[in-house]
């Protein structure tokens, strides 16, 4: 495969994960936010998000302050910021404009119709929030009907293969970031772990990365910190934790590998980082820093994405 075919493919996952991933995390924080003051506290929710999308620094360049409106149209339609929905979906159709024939006809259809109705429906933004709710389950579902498609239509072959490296580590880096901003940031000093402020906080991350009914199935326990960081960085049967996407990738480079008949740095670099993630205890990392753990985890997933672009993508 030309090395700009798996780069195109490569993309074109990663924008439309993306995509989902600042709808979710718009719709958490819509959550949040519609609750009383007395359970919210002081905090700006609306920041945090743009902490967890990682455009904090870009978003005050152009606004002076993180409220609903601002966010809402910086993370979904502001065409200044590169990683907008709005964005991610229109570079997402261009990429696979460019490798349309390893597309399979639902994956291609499934991007060129959530493109059409971007620019029909949606191009001048939202004015409601029953609009916003609608804007947000139609970017959630065509995500999820452009991985469907994907995953039943397309031959198990290195174009299968590059997307999947595309998805799973724009996935882990979005799951990465969230579990940090909560540690990290989101929590006010005076607030004691396990509050009302806490729980809220916990459920809408859950509900971001699409975990909170799977946390009841595996635990079925209340909420609880270290449980929630134990599903999301070492429960391999989560889709969205660190451990799956990394397995996931794993395979997916060892089977390149195969059939590009070598092994190379990526692959090295990926087993690394899945080894250290299966022999993590969460005693150890709480021991040690959440935070300094997820920021050597996000460090390490991006090399791997460098490395992976030097080896086979330029």
């Amino acid at each position: 495969m030309l090395s700009r075919t798996a780069e195109n493919l490569y993309w074109l996952a990663r924008y439309v994960e993306r995509a989902e991933y600042l709808a979710r995390t718009i719709d958490a924080t819509l959550r949040v936010t519609a609750l009383p003051a007395a359970y919210i506290g002081k905090t700006n929710e609306w920041d945090s998000a743009l902490l967890t999308a990682g455009v904090s620094a870009s978003f005050y360049e152009a606004y002076q302050e993180a409220d609903e409106q601002n966010v809402v149209e910086y993370l979904a339609f502001s065409p200044s910021n590169p990683s907008s929905i709005k964005n991610c979906i229109e570079a997402a159709r261009l990429n696979s404009r460019s490798v349309r024939t390893a597309l399979t006809s639902e994956m291609w259809d499934t991007i060129n119709s959530a493109w059409i109705e971007l620019q029909e429906v949606w191009g001048k933004g939202t004015s409601t929030r029953e609009e916003l709710a609608k804007f947000l389950r139609f970017v959630q579902e065509t995500s999820l009907r452009f991985d469907g498609s994907a995953y039943r239509t397309m031959l198990r072959n290195d174009a299968y293969w590059f997307s999947r490296l595309g998805l799973h580590l724009e996935r882990a880096d979005n799951t990465a970031r969230i579990l940090d901003v909560k540690y990290h940031v989101l929590l006010p000093e005076e607030e004691h772990v396990g509050g009302p402020l806490d729980y809220y906080q916990w459920t809408s991350i859950l509900r971001s990365v699409s975990a909170l009914t799977a946390y009841h199935w595996v635990y079925r326990e209340t909420l609880k910190p270290w449980l929630i960081a134990d599903l999301l960085i070492l429960n391999d049967t989560l889709p969205r934790s660190l451990a799956s996407c990394y397995s996931n990738l794993v395979r997916n480079l060892d089977q390149i590998g195969v059939a590009y008949g070598r092994q190379g740095a990526s692959q090295r670099h990926a087993r690394g980082v899945r080894n250290r993630l299966e022999h993590s205890h969460m005693d150890d990392i709480f021991q040690h820093g959440v935070h300094e753990f997820i920021q050597e985890f996000i460090s390490d997933n991006a090399r791997l994405g460098e490395i992976i672009t030097k080896q086979y993508l330029i």
